[in-house]
């Protein structure tokens, strides 16, 4: 049984140790979740009301930034909107976010937080249908994902946050698998590859499994 440090808030505690049951398949109960953080049953009621309230605040506490952005037809604009609410989430839950994204343990991904992750993802794959991808979108996904925790985790540990410095890491990040127009036959073939994969698997279009797996292969090669 893990318990938590007493000088983190209770309401974090709460939320934590919430999540770390849903993600690892407990029992759910309010004895449960008061016992992991640490604290007593009153104490839940007094943040959150009732147990329901806690997962409700669980499953909606800021790991869906992505999903959260409508899309407005410009698959850029909206990736750095959710970056920029990734940001702001953590800094406005700082012991949270640093609680969850500090207690990673070695090849278990955390279910609370994978929905950012697939949103993300999504999002890559719809720029994967305008030509604008040069990494597969799971790839892109990663790749951006990992620099927006590592720069949140780092502006808040600053006194004051450098903003300028998330922009710079979001734009390194955000060019790193995404491509400007280019005339390089080479770069175009790659994203042209990319472009039919994601458009392919959006609508298989009468494809066996055997005709989709064999045209994946091609496309991954032409795409690297």
């Amino acid at each position: 049984m893990i318990y938590y440090n007493h000088m983190q808030n209770a309401r974090d505690r709460l939320l934590l140790a919430a999540a770390e049951l849903l993600d690892g398949g407990g029992t759910v109960s309010t004895r449960a979740v008061c016992e992991r953080a640490g604290v007593q049953a009153p104490t839940l009621y007094h943040h959150f009301g009732s147990k329901q309230g806690l997962i409700d605040a669980v499953l909606n506490h800021g790991f869906t930034q992505y999903t959260a952005v409508e899309s407005s037809g410009d698959p850029l604009d909206d990736l750095r909107e959710g970056w920029d609410r990734h940001v702001r989430f953590g800094l406005e839950h700082p012991s949270f976010y640093g609680l969850l994204y500090g207690r990673a343990e070695p090849g278990k991904p955390c279910a609370v937080t994978a929905p950012a992750h697939a949103a993300l993802r999504d999002r890559f794959t719809e720029a994967a249908t305008k030509g604008l991808l040069k990494v597969p979108a799971d790839d892109a996904a990663e790749q951006v994902l990992a620099a927006n925790v590592g720069v949140t985790l780092t502006l808040i540990t600053q006194p004051e946050p450098d903003f300028a410095l998330s922009e710079r890491v979001r734009e390194s990040a955000l060019a790193g698998v995404l491509h400007a127009p280019t005339t390089d036959a080479a770069a175009t073939r790659a994203s042209t590859a990319l472009t039919l994969r994601a458009l392919v698997a959006d609508d298989p279009a009468g494809l066996t499994p055997g005709e989709r797996a064999l045209l994946g292969e091609l496309l991954n090669r032409l795409a690297r």
